[in-house]
């Protein structure tokens, strides 16, 4: 016996969804959970974060130490250092299309804003006069090398210059540009200095690394005979 038409098919049973194994989750939730690990926030949650950038460009002009991100976050009411760097990110790119002559850059760990090093030449003019009230030669010798040996002892200070220097780096000290670092492991554990963060904040560096690198190594010491 013959049909006129054919039978219909049998609609398949959806295949049952896969069960992961306990304490383990799918890709997106994976990501969504190491969003929120980062900053407390997921990365949708994070990107919809609207902050005001004019008040954060005025929290930085009116300091005259950096402030990092966390420190910004919180004066602005974020949860997150994202939304702060986006925005200074954004900050510096209209500063460099409107041909600004400043930016805003990263000094001892935090936001500050600093002038473009081609306005040196004329900002020194200006400036010349106040620093070298502040820092006088001796001053300034005594505190590169502290910079760039530390921590060093003042023993080593007084054989690098061929003087002594007690009282330069107790004025140093004074300006705390310069700090008691530790003590050397030798008979009698003389002091050992260092820079501080104040060196940083003046001279416009992030971090030692920052500190201008010689092209040729220094010739040794010369010994008396």
């Amino acid at each position: 016996m013959e049909l006129d038409e054919p039978l219909a098919e049998p609609e398949p049973s959806p295949e049952p969804e896969a069960e992961l194994p306990d304490g383990e989750v799918d890709g997106s939730e994976t990501e969504d959970i190491a969003d929120l690990k980062d900053g407390g926030q997921s990365a949708g949650a994070a990107s919809a974060v609207e902050l005001d950038a004019g008040a954060l460009e005025a929290l930085i002009l009116s300091t005259h130490h950096p402030l990092t991100a966390a420190r910004l976050a919180e004066l602005l009411g974020v949860k997150s250092v994202k939304p702060v760097r986006r925005a200074v990110a954004a900050l510096n790119e209209q500063y460099a299309d409107s041909g600004r002559a400043f930016r805003i850059e990263q000094v001892a760990g935090g936001y500050q804003i600093l002038t473009l090093p081609q306005y040196g030449s004329a900002l020194k003019l200006l400036h010349q006069r106040e620093v070298d009230a502040k820092l006088t030669k001796a001053a300034l010798e005594t505190l590169a090398i502290i910079a760039y040996k530390q921590p060093i002892l003042r023993a080593d200070v007084e054989a690098i210059r061929g003087v002594a220097c007690g009282e330069t780096i107790r004025s140093l000290m004074e300006k705390h540009l310069v700090r008691i670092a530790g003590r050397a492991e030798v008979p009698g554990r003389p002091i050992l200095y260092g820079t501080t963060k104040r060196f940083l904040e003046l001279f416009g560096l992030n971090g030692l690394g920052d500190l201008p690198q010689p092209e040729t190594a220094p010739a040794p010491l010369a010994r008396n005979a």
